[in-house]
């Protein structure tokens, strides 16, 4: 059975940093792209970071030197280390693995950056 459990959410004041962790199993992770995205309230969800399986990252132009994505293929896990939060940054954060024409998705974590 595929599981992916994201941890890490919560509330932060403006400035602040969280690091969210997704969890998976179930699947051959080092053979997975891994991708975090977001979905704040009334938008589309928006690709914020991906990481190949040789470790290459791409990030969304808004949250570039803020944000930083890695994965451990040794405990199949990929974090984002989010610094200097924005109010904008408020959203349901979810993880994605991608492989070919397989996409698996987490259940998604809140974070709200609010004073």
């Amino acid at each position: 059975q595929v599981q992916f459990v994201e941890s890490g959410g919560g509330l932060v004041q403006p400035g602040g940093s969280l690091r969210l962790s997704c969890a998976a199993s179930g699947i051959i992770f080092s053979d997975y792209a891994m991708e975090w995205y977001r979905q704040a309230p009334g938008n589309q969800r928006e690709l914020v970071a991906s990481i190949t399986t040789g470790g290459s990252t791409s990030y969304l132009d808004s949250v570039k030197g803020r944000f930083t994505i890695s994965r451990d293929n040794a405990r199949n896990t990929v974090d984002l280390q989010m610094n200097r939060l924005k109010p904008e940054d408020t959203a349901i954060y979810y993880c994605k693995a991608r492989r070919l024409n397989r996409r698996y998705w987490g259940q998604g974590t809140q974070v709200t950056v609010s004073s």
